[in-house]
C-alpha cells in the first residue's frame, strides 16, 4: 500500500488538519452506478488512498458515505477519521440561508457526522436548482461572497466542517473574501496541470497561506471536458522515457513539486496505483524549465458548460489571466 505525504492546512485554529497529497475525485459522466463507484473507492483504500473529493452536484456522496461503511466494516481502515472527506456546497445553495440545509444533505448522504474540507463549489450562484446545461441567463447570479462565507464559517464553528475553502475563485474574489473572512478559507480547489500553470494566482494564493489543490492534474484526457494536452504532450513523453515513468506520473510529480496538492479520478486499478507512485524520483531544473515553457490554454470554461452569460464570461476571462 502506497504511503501518501500530508500537508498541514493553515485557517484550522486549534484543529490540525493535515490532508493527504493525492486524493481520488469521485465524479464520472456518465455517472457510474453506485456498485461500479462503491468497488471503486474500496480498490483506492486498499491502495493507499485516504482524500476523498466528492460534491453534492457529482451524486457521488451516497457512495463515498457506502464505500467507507465497508472498508470499516472489512478493516480496511480503523476508523472515519482515517479518512479525509472534501464535498461541496452546489450553486443553487449559495445563498446564506440555504448553506447549513446543504451541508447537513450532504453529511446525511455520507452517513458521517462532519467532513474535512468544505468547499464553495463554483464562484456564482444559481437561481434554482437545474437539471441540465447550460443554463437559463436570468437563473446564473452573482455570488454575495460576504455573506455565504459567513455561513461557510458556522459550519467549521459547528462542527459539521473540520476547514472550509473556495474552488474557482480568482485573486479579486480572494481579495474580497478576504476583506471580511473573520476565518480565511484553507484552499483554493482549480483546474491545473502542465498545461494549465496559473503561476499568477498560484503565487497570489501562496502569499495568502491559502493552499491550492489541483483538479484536472492530467488534463481531464478520459473525460467528456478534457483533451490530451497534457497525456499527449511530446515534451512530458521524453522526460517520461527517461525516467522510466509514464507521462501522468510526470505531469503529477511536477504538480506535486509546485507544492500543490491534487485529485486524481480513475476507477482503473491499475492507473490509482500508478498515479500514487510518483515519490520515488524527482525532475531535474532543466525538466522542470521544459515544462515551465510548454504551451498554457484552460481546459475548460464556465461559458462552456453553462452558456455564454455575463457573469461566468468576466470569471473566465479572470481565470485565464492568472
Amino acid at each position: 500500500m502506497a504511503k501518501i505525504p500530508s500537508v498541514t492546512l493553515s485557517s484550522c485554529g486549534d484543529d490540525i488538519l493535515t490532508m493527504p497529497i493525492i486524493g481520488m475525485g469521485t465524479s464520472s459522466y456518465p455517472r457510474a452506478d453506485p456498485e461500479t463507484a462503491k468497488a471503486a473507492i474500496l480498490e483506492a483504500i486498499k491502495a493507499g488512498y485516504r482524500h476523498f473529493d466528492t460534491a453534492y452536484s457529482y451524486g457521488s456522496e451516497q457512495d463515498l458515505g457506502a464505500a467507507i461503511a465497508e472498508a470499516l466494516r472489512l478493516g480496511l481502515i480503523n476508523s472515519r477519521n482515517d479518512i479525509f472527506i472534501t464535498t461541496k456546497l452546489w450553486a443553487s445553495f449559495a445563498d446564506k440561508d440555504l448553506v447549513l440545509p446543504a451541508i447537513n444533505a450532504s453529511l446525511r448522504n455520507l452517513g458521517v457526522e462532519y467532513v474535512d474540507m468544505y468547499i464553495i463549489h463554483w464562484p456564482f450562484k444559481i437561481g434554482k436548482e437545474v437539471k441540465s446545461m447550460p443554463i437559463e441567463r436570468d437563473l446564473v447570479q452573482p455570488l454575495d461572497i460576504k455573506s455565504v462565507w459567513e455561513a461557510m464559517e458556522e459550519c467549521k464553528r459547528l462542527g459539521l466542517a473540520r476547514g472550509i475553502g473556495v474552488s474557482n475563485f480568482t485573486c479579486k474574489m480572494l481579495e474580497e473574501l478576504l476583506s471580511s473572512a473573520k476565518i480565511p478559507p484553507s484552499v483554493n480547489q482549480l483546474e491545473m496541470s502542465p498545461a494549465w500553470q496559473l503561476k499568477k494566482l498560484r503565487h497570489f494564493c501562496q502569499s495568502k497561506g491559502i493552499h491550492v489543490t489541483a483538479y484536472s492534474p492530467l488534463g481531464a484526457a478520459r473525460t467528456k471536458w478534457g483533451d490530451d494536452r497534457v497525456l499527449g504532450s511530446d515534451v512530458i513523453e521524453e522526460i517520461a522515457v527517461a525516467k522510466g515513468k509514464t507521462t501522468a506520473q510526470i505531469s503529477l510529480r511536477w504538480v506535486y513539486e509546485q507544492g500543490v496538492s491534487m485529485v486524481t479520478k480513475s476507477f482503473n486499478k491499475e492507473r490509482m496505483r500508478q498515479n500514487l507512485d510518483i515519490f520515488d524520483f524527482c525532475l531535474t531544473e532543466e525538466e522542470l524549465e521544459k515544462m515551465s515553457r510548454l504551451p498554457q490554454r484552460k481546459g475548460v470554461t464556465f461559458a462552456s458548460i453553462i452558456g455564454p452569460h455575463d457573469i461566468v464570461l468576466e470569471i473566465d476571462a479572470e481565470l485565464c489571466a492568472s
